[in-house]
């Protein structure tokens, strides 16, 4: 079955300005068969008038937007058979859309904001932020040698980051993602858990104590010498 994408943007908690980038973002999954924003019509007049984007009114319900959205993105997948769902949102509303819909096997992309949750974040198989990257100095490839730091932990820093709200940052099984994004299997390295790679290096993170919802931090100092 040839790839297809669809795009549902909650038009009341994301700006119309983003428009082009998320466009830009569900192009590189595949072609873009449905493109809609829901929302108070009235209220969103600049969403309107962006080419490619239908704008489906919602009414001026309570949550009337993100029921709407969430009732058409799962008829849609279910009577058009589309494969890869972009939800564009920085709010975690539709968490338990996002699993419903990897349950049926499709593919969810997370677009939203710097201030969208961890949660969120992290129950979409990718997450791509607009409006620019979070704050965070990018170490130099010789400070990164000297202090230690592998492009490995380039890459976790870069997951911690991203799923990280208020310094909290992401459940360690999170790590696990790094396979489907960049070919890692922590089974092959000498450690062989993610748990004991990150317990090795005390200098670039900080863990809590063993549990399902155990979380990890990178050092901030750490990275930012680097």
């Amino acid at each position: 079955m040839a790839k297809s994408v669809a795009v549902f943007v909650d038009g009341e908690n994301i700006s119309a300005k983003h428009a082009p980038e998320i466009m830009q973002i569900a192009k590189h999954h595949g072609p873009v068969n449905v493109c809609r924003v829901y929302g108070n019509a009235v209220l969103l007049p600049r969403w309107a008038e962006v080419p490619g984007y239908r704008l489906i009114h919602s009414g001026t319900g309570k949550n009337a937007a993100d029921m709407l959205l969430a009732i058409e993105a799962l008829e849609l997948v279910i009577t058009e058979g589309i494969s890869t769902v972009i939800i564009a949102s920085s709010d975690q509303d539709f968490i338990h859309l996002v699993t419903r819909l990897r349950e049926r096997g499709v593919t969810v992309i997370g677009v939203g904001e710097v201030k969208t949750p961890s949660m969120f974040r992290a129950v979409c198989q990718e997450f791509e932020l607009v409006g620019g990257e979070e704050p965070q100095q990018k170490p130099t490839a010789q400070a990164c040698k000297l202090a230690g730091i592998s492009d490995l932990d380039l890459k976790i820093r870069k997951i911690i980051a991203a799923g990280s709200t208020k310094g909290e940052g992401v459940r360690i099984n999170i790590l696990g993602t790094m396979h489907a994004k960049h070919g890692i299997k922590i089974s092959t390295l000498p450690e062989r858990t993610w748990r004991k790679y990150l317990s090795a290096r005390p200098n670039l993170y900080d863990l809590d104590p063993p549990g399902p919802d155990a979380k990890v931090r990178f050092k901030a100092q750490a990275f930012g010498q680097a």
